[in-house]
Formats: C-alpha cells, structure tokens, sequence
C-alpha cells in the first residue's frame, strides 16, 4: 500500500516517521485489499460463492483444500486441485476449440472470437487471465490492443456484458469529486482516460472509446507489472457527433452531440482534480483525444499532474527510436540524426507530436540552443490533406506553424505551397517517409517510386498509422517497389516478407507498447512529480539501443514483443534516472529520494524487477468486517 494517505505531497522524513505504522504486511492489505505485487497474503472480506464469483480473488480449481475449508468453498468446486499451469493448459486446449463457436456468425472475424474468449476469462479470474497474456503475449497482444481493439470499440455497445472501469458524463458535472469513491480501490497507480473523439483511426466512437483505455491497461499491467487492482479504465462522455451512434437505439453513452469550448474544458478540469484529489500520486496517460483537444490538454496538465498523452508523446517517442534505429541500420551512428531528411505525412495529433519530440532530439544532439532548433526544423517537410505546408498556408494551425517551410526556400527546391505528396518525395528525396495520416494507402505506388530516387543508401518508410485498414502502405508494397534494402517499420502489425533467394523483409511493428509501459512504470518508481520530455527522452533512446548491431543492420530496429517485460524494465530505469538527473526523483514507498540516488546498476534492476508484479495466485485469509 502507498504511504501517502493525503492528498498533500509528503516529505520523505515525513515517509520514513510513517513506516513502522504500516510496516505490518496484514494490516497493509487489509486497507488496500491487495497483496503488495502479489506476493503477500491477502486479507478478504467474503467467503463460499461471494469468492468464486469475484475475478480479483476467484483461483477456480486452484484453490488449495486448506483455503476451501478457509473460505467455505469445500464441495463448490470439483475435487481435484490444479496448478495454474494445468490451468492454462486446459484454456488453452478449451480456446482452440472455441474460437470458432464464440463468434457470432460470419462477420464476426476471429480475432474478435478470441478476444470474447479472453474477456470471459478476464471476468472470472483475473490472476489467469494476465498469466495467460503474459505468457502469450506476441500472439495475444494484437487482440487486447490493435489492431482487434479497434474493432471491439466499434462493437462495444453489443458487446457489453459487465462494467469494468469508471464512466464519467457531461451529466455528472458538480459530483465528480464523490464518485472517485465508488471506485473501491484506496491505491490507483494509472489510470488510462478517453473521450472516444478519435479512437485510432477510427473516429468518433463516443463511449465505445472504454474498449481502448481497458486494452492499454491490460499491456501496463502484462508489460509493465503494474498491479490490476490498482489500474482503472476511464471513460469521459461528452457526447458523440457520430450521426449513426446518435440514432442508435442501442448505443450505451449519452445520445447529444459533444460539449465543445469551455464546457468540456470543465468537465475535464473536474475529473482531474477529483481523480487527483483521492489518488494524487496515480499517473493518468490521455488516449485517443481529437487533435484539436490533445494539445491543449497536454500543456494544460503536464506541469501539474503527473499525466501524459500517448498519441502525442507515446507514438512520436516510438517513431524516433525507430528512425535512431534506421540511421544504425546505414551503417551510421545514432549522432547522425540531424543529418536525416524526413517527409512526415499527416498534422494531426500523432504528427505534431513526433515533430516537436524529433526536432528536440536532434537539437540536443546539435548542442541544444536556439540554433540547433533552427537547424533541426529545416530537416522536416510536412504534408497534410492539403499538401505541403508553408508560411504561404492560409489559417494554418499555430502548432504546425514551426513546421512550416519557407516559401521562397521550397519554390527553389521545385515545389509551392500545397505540393502533393509525391512531388514532395521526388524533389526532397528524403531518406525517411513517415506516416501518421489515419489514410490507408496513401503511400501510392506513385509515392513509393518515387523514393526509390531517395538519396540514402537505405530509405526508411514508417507506415504508423492504426489500425491495419489505414497503414499508409503494406509491408508487401514496400519492398516490392522501393526495393530489398528499404527498412520498414508500421503502427500495427505485418508478417515479414520473403525476398526470394533466402533474404527477408524484416517489418517492424512501431507498437506504443515498447514504450508507454515503461514511462508509466519508471515515472511511479522514481516518484516524479512531471513526466518531462527528457524522461520520454531518455525512453526512446533507451529502446534504440535496445538492438545489436547485427540486429540492426539485418533491418530489424524494434526487438520481439516476447521480450516485452525486459524491454519495460530497461526503459523504467532510463526514465529513473533521467528523473534523478532532472532532480524530479522523490522516491516510492520505502525508497526515499537520497536512497534512489545510491542505486547502482544492478540495485536499480533488482529494484524495478522487485517492483513488476506477477500473476501468481496470493494466499486467501479472511477476516470478518
């Protein structure tokens, strides 16, 4: 359980006076009804049915026969005891032969009958679920996050069973603040909010949008070992413009077009500061917000709470390990990044936020002053839905305007304001083509040819928009026409593909998930009171160097989701210490700021790893209320 018990910061003197009042493990559990990573007994409040059909608590066949005669479960369940392992052998011979009947009928895919059959699981026992997922997360991890959850939000409303998560409304304005505490958890570390204004790249999915904060806390908790019961799902409902979810008798959230100006400003303000004013350590990362609220929220917020936005920060974090990672893959070192010049298609949220982030690395790595900035943005050519962008645009958006390229400068380049895309490519030959448009194939066969001229030995194509249908390009497409030595990487995920004559493509999948876990867990074990842009720094860099060279030079720059859990242990300690660095370090629990500081390498891994909790079912004691 956390030491802190109000909503004020405390000291950590103040920490270390605390300790031995809740250095007794039981009384621990018994005020925050967790063992702490799962490794402690736990004190519970119910006993026979009330048990089984909790999924916090529920073991099914694994309860032990001193735990059944404990909790009154005796003659409730089958005689044999199971180990979990047993368990998972027996889902997964059970998931096998069902996912053919838990779909609805032919145009239920089968991803979304895998992903019923996991949520089923996930509802009776939650300590099975993540063990599974964690044990099969290459294969699992596309059905809890994207590309499958894309299509579970567009379908939410049918596929409704029980709530899981909180539901925060335009109509619950003025009670926000005594709704935090029907959440019956007394520690949450992350909470994962939506507005459902632009699910992916899906649009406005309204109150369906839940379906993305329960997947990306599922990845925090397998990736990142952040405890299930303290992570908690967010949906704010300001409404929906989705005309088809208006008229839909059986759309779930609130029927009315969205708040908009400083009515939702205070709807959001409010959840803040009431999720803030229970929980004020808990990290809190926006997901999936309309371009035009993203900005605006993030430099709202970040100063202040501990919170950030994984479409802005997140994917431009991925991006740039990945781009450090092609530069590797020419042969070059990392420093010679500000030397690439990149195409960037698409100025929504996703692509401003990899701007600003790439233009400030590569300004760090040219001395960081107003020089180095200068020269950084002249490596970027942006296009948006009305071509290239210049200072000739008219109501040009104020955070593209540093992006903007000089008139006079393009029109000796051979291009103007508005230039389409491929005559971007053919003048600039860049040695990056990056997409964050949400447009499925707008890196034409046209667009393709036209970088074969790029003057890089190795042209990088980044396909990162989400979900599968809007990849700017396929992975088939990119080597076939640009050619054997492009490095491609995407925001969702493609087979490799087979050059012939034994040589491979190698497609990288740009997923968040290399990253945000690792933010999270590094900014909850440093104590941070911000997440600056030198911990989200310090986390790109970190999974750029995360390949071998020989990886590298292969064309593979993102490592194996399999390796998940040690690629977020590795970021964690890259955001630690960059936190220490910055003097943003206040400690967690019983490790105080100074001690944090004495860590060396090895006790800081053994710290994290310490930290990560693990799927393993906890003793049961239970304790009369």
């Amino acid at each position: 359980m956390s030491h802190f018990t109000s909503p004020t910061r405390l000291s950590s003197s103040l920490i270390k006076k605390l300790k031995n009042r809740v250095s007794n493990p039981l009384l621990s559990q018994y005020r925050s009804f967790t063992a702490v990573e799962g490794h402690r007994p736990v004190i519970v409040h119910k006993r026979s049915l009330d048990i089984l059909h909790d999924p916090w608590f529920n073991k099914g066949t694994s309860f032990s026969i001193t735990e059944r005669d404990r909790l009154d479960l005796r003659g409730l369940l089958p005689p044999n005891v199971m180990t979990s392992d047993q368990q998972i052998e027996r889902f997964m011979a059970d998931l096998k032969r069902l996912e053919h009947k838990a779909r609805d009928g032919p145009s239920d895919p089968n991803a979304l009958a895998m992903w019923r059959i996991l949520n089923r699981l996930h509802d009776r026992n939650e300590t099975m679920y993540y063990k599974v997922l964690i044990a099969k997360i290459a294969e699992y991890a596309p059905i809890v996050y994207t590309p499958t959850v894309g299509l579970v939000c567009q379908n939410y409303s049918g596929l409704f069973r029980r709530p899981r998560g909180m539901y925060f409304s335009a109509e619950d304005r003025g009670e926000m603040m005594s709704m935090v505490y029907n959440w019956p958890a007394d520690q949450v570390d992350m909470i994962v909010v939506t507005d459902g204004s632009r699910i992916l790249g899906l649009g406005d999915l309204g109150v369906q949008g839940i379906g993305i904060s329960i997947g990306k806390l599922d990845l925090y908790v397998a990736a990142a070992g952040i405890n299930p019961q303290r992570v908690l799902p967010v949906m704010i409902d300001v409404g929906t413009d989705n005309e088809k979810l208006l008229k839909d008798p059986l759309y779930l959230g609130l029927q009315r077009h969205r708040l908009d100006g400083d009515e939702y400003l205070a709807v959001i303000d409010e959840f803040m500061e009431a999720v803030f004013t229970r929980w004020p350590h808990v990290i809190v990362q926006f997901e999936d917000f309309q371009s035009k609220w993203a900005f605006q929220l993030l430099q709202r917020y970040r100063n202040t709470f501990r919170m950030f936005n994984d479409d802005v920060q997140g994917t431009a974090g991925v991006a740039i390990a990945g781009l450090l990672g092609a530069v590797r893959a020419q042969g070059r070192q990392m420093i010679d990044f500000p030397k690439q010049k990149i195409v960037v298609a698409g100025a929504g949220s996703a692509g401003l936020g990899f701007l600003n982030a790439a233009r400030t690395t590569m300004a760090r790595m040219l001395g960081n002053n107003e020089h180095a900035f200068e020269s950084a943005g002249r490596q970027f050519w942006v296009v948006d839905a009305n071509g290239l962008i210049t200072d000739e645009r008219e109501n040009i958006d104020p955070d593209a305007l540093p992006f903007a390229r000089k008139a006079k400068e393009i029109h000796r380049q051979g291009l103007r304001e508005g230039a389409s895309l491929v005559e971007v490519v053919q003048q600039i030959k860049p040695d990056v083509l990056l997409g964050l448009s949400a447009v499925g194939g707008l890196f034409s066969k046209e667009v393709l040819e036209a970088l074969r001229g790029s003057t890089s030995t190795r042209p990088a194509i980044f396909a990162m928009s989400n979900p599968t249908k809007n990849a700017e390009c396929t992975a088939e497409d990119a080597f076939s026409i640009v050619g054997e030595n492009v490095v491609f990487a995407s925001g969702s995920p493609f087979n490799d593909v087979d050059l012939g004559n034994g040589h491979i493509g190698h497609c990288n999948q740009g997923n968040n998930m290399y990253l945000f876990p690792g933010i999270g867990l590094g900014t909850l074990l440093s104590g941070s009171r911000i997440i600056s842009d030198g911990m989200l720094q310090a986390a790109a860099e970190c999974l750029a160097a995360y390949m071998t060279d020989e990886e590298v030079l292969k064309g593979i720059i993102y490592p194996s989701i399999s390796s998940i859990r040690d690629i977020t242990k590795e970021v964690a300690i890259a955001v630690i210490k960059e936190a220490i660095v910055e003097d943003l370090a206040e400690g967690y629990r019983e490790m105080d700021a100074r001690e944090l500081r004495k860590l060396n390498q090895e006790e800081m891994e053994e710290y994290v790893l310490n930290n990560m909790w693990s799927p393993e079912y906890s003793t049961l004691v239970y304790k009369k209320q």
